[in-house]
């Protein structure tokens, strides 16, 4: 990955293109700001954002948008080259 310097309005950009992503970005600025009352222990706090930063991996692989794989296959059954699936003859 390249290690380029993006500008907060790229990010911001970004962000509201992938509003699942920009939701959870939000819940742990709100974590790390203080202003969550959510939380009363810091190992608390701490599991939450180990699953919320786990849940960045799909969410940011589905704002991607369909990969090669399913596009080629979405091609291949819209031309109808493609046999169904089932018991052979």
């Amino acid at each position: 990955m390249e290690t380029s310097t993006v500008s907060d309005e790229e990010i911001l950009r970004g962000l509201r293109r992938a509003p699942q992503i920009r939701n959870r970005i939000a819940s742990m600025l709100a974590v790390a700001q203080g202003t969550s009352e959510e939380f009363r222990r810091a190992d608390d706090a701490e599991d939450w954002l180990i699953q919320e930063i786990r849940g960045l991996g799909p969410d940011t692989l589905q704002a991607l948008g369909p990969g090669p794989s399913e596009q080629t296959e979405q091609e291949v059954r819209h031309t109808g080259r493609a046999h169904r699936e089932g018991k052979k003859n």
